[in-house]
């Protein structure tokens, strides 16, 4: 298939967890025989942002560790949409995309055939309703979202067919580097951002760390001076932006990392982890998580990761993996095994083509009645909708042909 993506931005993760996702998607679709197009606005505040801070390095950077993956910038006024949608068999359009390209990308679909999906990896449904309200879906084939509780709200509020669709682990990146030995202590990758966990970083991270003496690094972006001063106060070495590519390394360089949900996730949509549970355990390296509602039963608390439910508990759990060495074997093995069973990126691309096969055999089904229906009472008297609201017909170009894959 021909398989077309919007996104913020996919050379750059300064503050744009969504990269990591779309990378390993990405390359899982490719090394199946996929064509994949993926278009980035060419002013995104990710990329911006990173070349500020650090120049064109990081571009190169990424280059040489995804020599596969690239992307084609657009200036939202100019773009063809026509060329660029040309001979499209799935587009995906993510939520961190401008409304008007959301709409127009709608319009385009009203008068062409292929899958149109919304993809939704963020809380602004629940904080931010307003916003979300004002994206244009009615062309929109449905909505991948990355929880069961958003896949309601979408069905529920908006009126949207919807699936849940997991981010997960890209293993060809996340995997474990047993030849690198692990002289620190903890290592924590994740942006400040916000003041959504501010409370919870200083319970469960900051003071545990300073109270138990731990040899410690912290990467990520948007931390404020004051944040600063309290990890350099708690002897906590703050080592800025760090590719996420590179995130293996570090973990392998440590005994152990945390999870730290942002409060929107914890209280509002419980089962979303986000994507660093994912890829930390991936690399096997042992997690202690702060509370959080696994309510999809993606893991098992308490065998794959450890559960801290206040700081007290925290100090506990680090000085547990801190001094057991069976412990840390079996946390590490038990997440490993848990990712390769059922989160990798090469399991989100079998629901996504599921989900693909899925909404050309409903238009397939629908066009069949159409047609059936058509010879028994004449033509032109009978118009069957899909539940989307479009002729039945309008995405059946080619589709429904069996879909030929190669082996990844």
């Amino acid at each position: 298939m021909r398989i077309v993506m919007f996104y913020h931005s996919l050379l750059s993760d300064w503050n744009h967890g969504n990269a990591h996702f779309l990378r390993g998607i990405a390359t899982e679709l490719m090394a199946r025989g996929h064509s994949v197009d993926i278009y980035e606005p060419e002013d995104s505040w990710s990329l911006q942002s990173l070349r500020a801070e650090h120049g064109e390095e990081p571009i190169r950077r990424f280059h040489a560790a995804y020599p596969q993956l690239r992307s084609t910038h657009y200036a939202l006024a100019t773009f063809d949409l026509e060329d660029a949608l040309d001979r499209a068999d799935l587009v995906i359009v993510h939520e961190w995309n401008a409304h008007e390209l959301v709409r127009r990308i709608g319009e385009h679909r009203a008068h062409n055939n292929y899958v149109l999906l919304f993809h939704d990896t963020h809380h602004r449904m629940v904080t931010q309703p307003e916003s979300m309200a004002a994206y244009d879906l009615s062309n929109y084939d449905g909505v991948l979202a990355y929880g069961e509780v958003l896949r309601e709200l979408y069905e529920r509020r908006a009126n949207n067919r919807a699936w849940t669709w997991h981010e997960a682990a890209d293993t060809r990146v996340f995997k474990p580097r047993p030849h690198i030995e692990r002289t620190r202590d903890l290592v924590w990758v994740g942006n400040w951002g916000d003041d959504e966990r501010t409370a919870e970083l200083h319970e469960f991270l900051i003071e545990p760390a300073r109270e138990l003496k731990l040899n410690a690094r912290v990467y990520g972006v948007r931390y404020p001076a004051d944040a600063q001063n309290a990890l350099r106060d708690a002897g906590i070495e703050y080592g800025g932006w760090l590719p996420n590519f590179e995130a293996p390394r570090m973990f392998a360089e440590f005994k152990f990392t945390v999870h730290v949900p942002r409060r929107p996730y914890v209280k509002a949509l419980p089962g979303i982890p986000t994507i660093r549970p994912f890829e930390a355990l991936a690399c096997g390296i042992p997690l202690i998580s702060s509370p959080w509602n696994d309510a999809e039963h993606l893991f098992r608390p308490g065998t794959d990761y450890l559960v801290a439910r206040n700081g007290t508990e925290m100090k506990q759990q680090m000085r547990a993996v801190m001094n057991d060495p069976q412990l840390v074997a079996e946390l590490a093995g038990n997440g490993i095994e848990t990712i390769r069973k059922r989160h990798t990126c090469a399991h989100r691309v079998d629901e996504l083509l599921r989900i693909h096969d899925e909404v050309v055999g409903s238009a397939c089904a629908l066009a069949e009645q159409r047609r059936t229906l058509a010879m028994d009472n004449g033509p032109g008297t009978i118009e069957l909708l899909t539940p989307t609201g479009e002729s039945a017909s309008r995405n059946t170009r080619g589709a429904c042909a069996p879909r030929k894959e190669v082996a990844a």
